[in-house]
């Protein structure tokens, strides 16, 4: 008995209409069967490029580390920056000068100025770091008019446009790339090396997630509060799985001869962002004013086609330390990195205790650490935002398969919606959409381990 399916049958037959697997099984093939682009091998690569040339959108805080990232690696040049503020185009444009390179062109007459610029004929890649609702309608355009994309995270907000993202990088041969740095952190990386070489032996389950005490800056209308706190107020599920989950999907080898099956949510009540505005702003200011659907905790378990499990969490609403719950098991033992990094290795570990993940760091230490450790210091986020776009432009640059392709950016991004239709239905299971239509099936090594 095939009990994959028999659950598929049995939820279309019991959920209610428009919910629980409405959005499953073949309801999510429906766009690929309307436009199926024959490939001629899997991943495509486009040709070489001698010097990427960038067209940045969206220059704020995280688009500026970017840029200044951008300014120190080699054979790449920025040439347009597209912000809907001037004031913000005009400090990236004297970033670049600063830098000793020629004033790149600047776009801001308002928010579709991005498609002007698209239509330049000297530009290889389009970079998106909008808010959310923007990265999509940014790199259509872009793979459209001929560049390769890259956006910062999510990279889609719907199943639908996860979609639209996969077709259209098939169909014109353009790379769509998710820009998710913690891949690259020191101690990711380390876990990631440590699996691939086998010492935790068969992967079983992991634990990661995005928990982040975000309430201060969802309610600060001078920064991301303007756009993040909106999504608070019309979804409830995973609004931001990828931090953790792109790490954890690279030691499963998701998309590489393994895939997500499907998911389960759930969602505790609704109460931290309010609580917030009441203490801060008092009971008759507006921000107390505002209703919130946004659960505290989003708890998302998903089963892999290799049979491993992994448990997501999902928490910006209330007061705690910052955390992505990076935790690994196998059958020879469990790695950890919050709240402190700590291993256990079955046969080298003393009993049953735990025991410092720097001891391992000689043996283990990833090599594009190893390599880049220098030219990493002093950039965002512990250095990893630098590697992150180094290898993208390392990628570009040889005709190299990127770190992450436009499945990993579709099948990570499709979490979201999954988990909110999900908890939506009273948390029946969603099955994830095959955005690479069997290709999944097909081992291939992950680009970052040939280091």
């Amino acid at each position: 008995m095939n009990q994959r399916y028999d659950r598929r049958n049995f939820l279309k037959k019991t959920t209610k209409a428009g919910l629980g697997m409405a959005l499953g099984g073949a309801a999510l093939q429906s766009s690929a069967e309307q436009f199926l682009p024959a490939l001629n091998h899997y991943p495509f690569n486009p040709p070489a490029l001698e010097k990427v040339r960038i067209g940045m959108v969206g220059v704020g805080l995280q688009g500026t580390s970017h840029v200044s990232n951008f300014l120190k690696i080699k054979d790449c040049q920025i040439v347009a920056v597209c912000d809907i503020i001037p004031s913000k185009v005009e400090r990236a444009q004297k970033m670049v000068v600063d830098a000793g390179f020629q004033k790149p062109a600047g776009y801001s007459n308002g928010e579709h100025d991005f498609k002007r610029m698209c239509e330049r004929d000297d530009i290889d890649l389009v970079f998106t770091a909008t808010p959310w609702e923007w990265h999509v309608p940014v790199c259509l355009e872009a793979m459209n008019t001929g560049k390769h994309a890259a956006t910062e995270v999510p990279a889609a907000e719907t199943i639908s446009d996860a979609w639209k993202l996969v077709e259209i990088s098939e169909a014109t041969g353009k790379h769509c790339i998710m820009m998710e740095n913690c891949n690259y952190d020191r101690e990711e990386m380390m876990i990631l090396n440590m699996v691939k070489k086998g010492l935790l032996g068969e992967l079983l389950h992991a634990r990661c997630g995005y928990l982040h005490d975000l309430r201060a800056v969802k309610h600060d209308m001078n920064g991301e509060g303007v756009w993040r706190r909106a999504h608070s107020m019309t979804t409830n599920g995973d609004l931001y799985p990828t931090h953790g989950l792109g790490p954890v999907a690279q030691c499963m080898d998701i998309n590489r001869g393994n895939y997500f099956d499907y998911l389960v949510s759930f969602g505790t009540k609704t109460r931290g962002l309010h609580k917030y505005a009441l203490e801060e702003f008092g009971i008759d200011s507006p921000q107390a004013q505002e209703k919130f659907v946004l659960s505290d905790v989003v708890s998302t378990l998903i089963r892999t086609m290799n049979g491993e499990t992994i448990l997501v969490t999902h928490d910006t609403s209330s007061p705690r330390p910052y955390s992505r719950d990076i935790l690994v098991q196998g059958t020879d033992g469990i790695v950890r990195k919050y709240p402190t990094p700590k291993i256990h290795i079955e046969g080298r570990s003393k009993g049953h205790g735990w025991e410092d993940l720097a001891d391992y760091r000689s043996e283990f230490y990833h090599p594009l650490w190893e390599n880049m450790e220098s030219d990493a210091e002093g950039a965002g986020h512990g250095g990893m935002d630098y590697l992150e776009d180094f290898r993208l432009i390392n990628a570009l640059k040889n005709g190299l398969e990127p770190d992450m392709d436009v499945y990993d950016a579709a099948v990570l991004s499709a979490v979201t919606e999954l988990s909110s239709k999900s908890i939506a239905s009273g948390s029946w299971p969603m099955q994830f959409p095959d955005f690479t239509r069997g290709m999944w099936k097909t081992k291939r090594e992950l680009q970052v381990m040939k280091v």
